[in-house]
């Protein structure tokens, strides 16, 4: 490997330390070249890739993106893998990989400002999922949520009835509602006719003339 060969791999490494949710160290020594492509493409469908590095290089990358802490795991051979995506199935698919080959040595990790060590990584691969852990939030957050929407409906539905009620009783509109023909009868004052006026109001009529003389006369 030359120079510029030995730059291009410590940009890489960098890169990929700098773009890692976390990172596994393994001393992979035993391993085949197909069991490498197996736990590779395992480690894919978790958006996580497997390198196996050269000491001395990773150091100086590691160091060109200020992780020191790296240093301590690259002794004897060694391999990475840097996570990008789900922590927990990458774990679970180095464990899973491990359980069916016995070729690994976890060595330890490193995930954000935690340091992994096999303790701590065995119970990260015993996490449910990210796709698990959000079903299950979601399913959480429905819950109540489908109480929430059955209680409004049927306020809403309540509100309804009374509205409807309110408005056949016209207090919607702001209008009385209208009485019934026979109370209206009732309460209100029969017309005055001319026949039934007083007597007292009628003008007195008056004799006919020449009518006091002729009754004079006859009476003598």
């Amino acid at each position: 490997m030359n120079r510029e060969e030995k730059s291009q791999t410590i940009q890489e490494i960098a890169a990929q330390i700098e773009g890692a949710e976390a990172i596994f160290a393994v001393d992979y020594r035993g391993i085949s070249v197909p069991q490498a492509a197996e736990l590779r493409s395992k480690l894919r469908e978790t958006d996580s890739s497997f390198r196996v590095v050269k000491n001395r290089l990773t150091k100086r990358a590691a160091e060109q993106v200020g992780e020191e802490r790296l240093a301590d795991l690259l002794v004897g051979p060694t391999a990475l893998t840097f996570v990008r995506g789900d922590t927990a199935a990458a774990a679970k698919a180095i464990t899973t990989f491990n359980k069916e080959h016995d070729v690994l040595t976890y060595k330890g990790g490193l995930m954000g400002e935690t340091v992994l060590d096999d303790a701590t990584f065995k119970s990260i691969a015993r996490l449910p999922s990210r796709e698990v852990l959000v079903g299950q939030f979601a399913g959480i957050v429905a819950s109540p949520l489908t109480g929430l929407v059955r209680g409004l409906g049927g306020l809403i539905q309540g509100l309804a009835l009374q509205l409807g009620q309110i408005a056949e009783k016209g207090l919607v509109t702001g209008q009385a509602p209208a009485a019934a023909p026979a109370a209206a009868a009732a309460e209100e004052p029969a017309p005055t006719t001319e026949a039934e006026a007083p007597a007292e109001d009628a003008p007195a009529e008056e004799p006919p003339k020449g009518s006091g003389s002729k009754r004079r006369k006859g009476r003598r």
